[in-house]
């Protein structure tokens, strides 16, 4: 699966909610996620872990949705513009 095509599955089944809740609400659910990947991380529990990265993922995914970013493009733009091995930043 293509990063668009999860964004676009994201779009599709959560857009309306997410857009009536607003950007700033729903990038809140997002930095939460943060907090349950840092608590999964700390009891090293594989099942949690994969659990809130999909969620985080998920989350990241609606605000890019609400602000009108391509998250694919931009990680494009941003980490395959140089191949010469040089440090993104």
């Amino acid at each position: 699966m293509e990063i668009r095509e999860a964004q676009e599955i994201i779009r599709r089944k959560y857009y309306e909610r997410d857009s009536s809740r607003g950007v700033f609400a729903t990038f809140t659910w997002l930095v939460e996620e943060v907090g349950e990947v840092a608590d999964a991380l700390l009891k090293m529990d594989r099942r949690s872990l994969e659990e809130e990265i999909a969620d985080l993922f998920a989350w990241l995914l609606s605000v890019a949705n609400l602000v009108g970013i391509d998250v694919e493009e931009a990680f494009k733009k941003k980490y395959c513009r140089d191949t010469s091995g040089g440090q993104q930043t």
